[in-house]
């Protein structure tokens, strides 16, 4: 039973880090193409380049080369949406970042209990994100606020957020039953590998 419950929130948390990493590749992709679409677009307005080939810049600027329209407001969109997706990964992996050195000379049964409060605290912490997440968009709702040049509504990005950081939060509770039960059992149920640093 334990195992199929495991696997569960395990294969919950690997697909949300994939679709976390191909948003987060689609948004490092949307900077490249506007950085450079900025850079070309000051080349074409420079004097050199409109004294020496105006038709050509401007047929290339009328063409669109410039930066992505909006592409801060996406980028803000995606990275809240990518992090939340990656810390269901990071939970139930293990593979936050750690230090070692106090604990290294602990026992088994002392690191298990040190665990289980890191990992409740860690959960009540993801639980009460999720709570104002909820909370910021439904006051975003109410006050019709829109972002600045795409003029769509800010609580679209809370709502974006807020699907994996309620999925982050369940398995951050789930990872706190588990290392409940191993602090009181005194034995490992679940085995993680932990970030290497």
């Amino acid at each position: 039973m334990f195992t199929t419950i495991h696997r569960f929130f395990y294969g919950v948390a690997w697909l949300m880090a994939v679709i976390g990493g191909a948003v987060l590749g689609i948004l490092i992709l949307m900077m490249c193409i506007s950085i450079i679409g900025r850079e070309a677009s000051d080349i074409l307005h420079s004097e050199w380049v409109r004294s020496t080939m105006p038709g050509f810049a401007q047929s290339l600027l009328d063409a669109g080369v410039g930066p992505v329209f909006g592409d801060y407001e996406f980028l803000v969109a995606g990275l809240a949406f990518s992090i939340f997706c990656f810390i269901g990964w990071c939970q139930i992996t293990g593979g936050h970042a750690t230090v070692d050195v106090f604990t290294a000379g602990l026992s088994d049964r002392k690191r298990r209990w040190l665990q289980m409060v890191i990992d409740v605290v860690f959960a009540v912490a993801l639980v009460l994100i999720a709570i104002q997440l909820y909370d910021g968009m439904n006051t975003q709702m109410r006050r019709r606020s829109t972002t600045f040049l795409l003029q769509y509504p800010l609580w679209y990005n809370y709502a974006l957020a807020l699907g994996p950081a309620i999925l982050s939060a369940a398995i951050g509770v789930y990872m706190a039953g588990v290392r409940i039960a191993e602090a009181m059992l005194n034995r490992t149920l679940v085995t993680v590998h932990g970030a290497d640093h």
